[in-house]
């Protein structure tokens, strides 16, 4: 696996997974710019950092103008940024949905038609990464709009593989269980006994534990690299066994 120059996009890089994968990238030799919505949520673990939406099409457009001003080059892209909100379909307001689905799905294809498009100029391929949840194939109580965000971006990585793998770009998903991140702290927090619902999540694991973003983030440090050279298409579960229990 040799990855030294290469540079990635990580979105929502300031924390949780996206964090932890900043961290092994550039552990790797990659120059990592991180993309966050939170102007204060900066690491060490970047060669640049850029803030703004996701979601938002002129300010994706202006960062990836902007990350090949700087580097010339897009190799991977992960895109880690993620809302939720907690609800069913009935207690969902039009706003909370548009949020969620803006983050989730529109935010990596925004970020993924930029990919595409540098790493087709570059001619040398590259890898994109999603973060799907297992929820997508389990299915959850109240939490509608982001499952609906989640397994579209399952199939928007397959529809993207099919049509980009003869220009050598390799589309994945990694497929996390529930992760001590931030946003599944606040999830937690939602519940009527914050305490009592991190311990079913916990025991839902047949490992009896939550996984930690950086076990996530060697997972996607596999997929980018030519280590998964012949990967494309697919769901990595790192799920503690969710979905087999």
């Amino acid at each position: 696996m040799t990855l030294a120059g290469h540079v990635a996009v990580v979105t929502g890089g300031g924390s949780g997974i996206g964090r932890a994968t900043a961290g092994v990238l550039t552990a790797a030799g990659v120059n990592v710019v991180v993309v966050d919505h939170d102007p204060a949520m900066t690491t060490e673990d970047a060669a640049l950092h850029l803030t703004g939406d996701v979601g938002d099409e002129a300010v994706v457009r202006s960062h990836a103008a902007a990350v090949q001003e700087r580097f010339g080059r897009l190799d991977i892209l992960v895109t880690a940024a993620g809302w939720s909100t907690g609800t069913s379909v009935p207690e969902t307001t039009l706003s909370d949905w548009d949020a969620v689905l803006r983050t989730n799905l529109t935010g990596s294809f925004l970020w993924a038609r930029e990919a595409v498009a540098a790493m087709r100029r570059g001619g040398r391929g590259g890898a994109i990464v999603f973060i799907g949840s297992q929820l997508a194939f389990a299915g959850g109580r109240a939490n509608a709009p982001y499952l609906a965000s989640k397994g579209a971006v399952v199939t928007l990585a397959r529809s993207m593989a099919i049509d980009h793998a003869r220009e050598g770009i390799r589309v994945n998903v990694v497929v996390p269980g529930a992760i001590d991140t931030p946003l599944l702290a606040r999830a937690f927090a939602r519940a009527p006994d914050p305490a009592a619902a991190r311990q079913r999540s916990v025991d839902r694991h047949p490992l009896g534990r939550l996984g930690r973003p950086d076990e996530v983030a060697r997972a996607i440090l596999f997929l980018a690299s030519s280590d998964s050279s012949f990967t494309t298409g697919s769901c990595l579960m790192v799920d503690g066994g969710w979905l087999a229990a």
